[in-house]
């Protein structure tokens, strides 16, 4: 199936155009605006289209309180033992940074935008004109939210983590029944890091199926290989954490790419995307000058008038100048018409 392609500030996005690659800043800025502005810099050495914020504040996102639920309390979590409001305390990105960020990124040929989490953030987004938003994969059951950022008609960008099937067609539903024309689903895996086991990549292609839309990855593990393996599924565009540095630290920065490995992300996405090509068969047009070194048959021992050929005088050698090997046992015991010099290759005329 053929999805329509999508544009998004002169870029655009599906199976006939490179992967878009967003880099996800989130709060490896570590409150530092020089250091987010670094950050934009160096996605955009590395050759990424597009850095991601995140638009909330701790009151937005939760409440100030010490119970229980509101504690991160798994044992094999990033932020264990921190509560939510004081975790979003620690990454959200000050709003009056986004102005700068965006500028910058618009500096350099990218493209800023967001996830807004509330509707407050939605419309301090639209006051900045951001091309596009994302919704993160703890908000796509929130069909509110998802309803008033359908309601700007720019394009969405979902991910699916955590989502069963029902919920995904609910969301997609209240999408497009609020105004929603270019819908982007990214498969996702909401743990932090996640393991390569977890990715499911084969949901990419029936997703991309089943709701008619494009469809990409926003991935949490470790390296490239799941990215470049969701490219080669099909996945028309890519978002991975990114930062200056993990020995800095930074709450997302244990699963974040450096520069060199967002670097490498775009190259090999690249390379993956272009692998795919289409659905051929025999030589293409790089290979036909290759096809003089395939094997064919020779005669390799010089011959006189009248004498047959034998396992001792004809073989299946490089280069394939002669007749294919597959006309090796009709020849044998054949005899050739004049004298044959060894090296020659072996051709219908040489028969008598």
């Amino acid at each position: 199936m053929d999805h329509r392609s999508i544009s998004i500030s002169k870029n655009f996005i599906g199976v006939k155009f490179p992967p878009f690659i967003i880099a996800e800043m989130s709060g490896n800025h570590n409150h530092s605006l020089d250091q987010a502005l670094q950050i934009v810099d160096a996605a955009a050495k590395a050759g990424v289209h597009a850095i991601k914020l995140q638009t909330y504040t701790a009151n937005t996102m939760t409440l100030d309180v010490d119970h229980d639920e509101f504690t991160v309390n798994d044992s094999e979590s990033l932020w264990k033992g921190k509560s939510l409001y004081k975790l979003y305390q620690e990454a959200y990105t000050p709003w009056e940074w986004h102005e700068p960020i965006f500028k910058r990124c618009k500096e350099l040929g990218l493209v800023g935008f967001s996830t807004p989490f509330d509707e407050t953030a939605v419309d301090f987004l639209e006051s900045l004109d951001v091309p596009c938003y994302k919704i993160a994969s703890f908000e796509n059951i929130d069909l509110p939210l998802i309803r008033r950022v359908a309601t700007t008609g720019k394009p969405m960008i979902i991910s699916t983590g955590m989502a069963t099937l029902a919920e995904l067609d609910e969301t997609i539903r209240a999408a497009r029944d609020a105004g929603c024309k270019d819908l982007i689903l990214l498969k996702c895996t909401s743990t932090y890091p996640a393991d390569p086991v977890d990715s499911n990549l084969l949901t990419i292609p029936h997703m991309r199926k089943l709701f008619d839309c494009q469809v990409g990855l926003s991935d949490h593990t470790p390296g490239i290989g799941v990215a470049v393996a969701g490219v080669a599924l099909g996945a028309t565009v890519i978002e991975k954490h990114f930062t200056l540095s993990r020995s800095e630290g930074g709450v997302d920065a244990a699963f974040s790419l450096e520069p060199d490995e967002m670097r490498q992300l775009v190259e090999e996405c690249t390379r993956a995307w272009q692998a795919l090509g289409k659905i051929a068969y025999g030589p293409t047009q790089a290979e036909k000058k290759s096809l003089q070194f395939r094997r064919s048959l020779y005669v390799v021992k010089d011959m006189q008038s009248g004498e047959v050929f034998t396992k001792k005088n004809l073989r299946a050698i490089r280069p394939g100048f002669g007749l294919p090997p597959k006309y090796y046992d009709i020849l044998l015991g054949k005899k050739v018409k004049r004298d044959v010099p060894k090296g020659t290759p072996a051709t219908w005329d040489l028969l008598e």
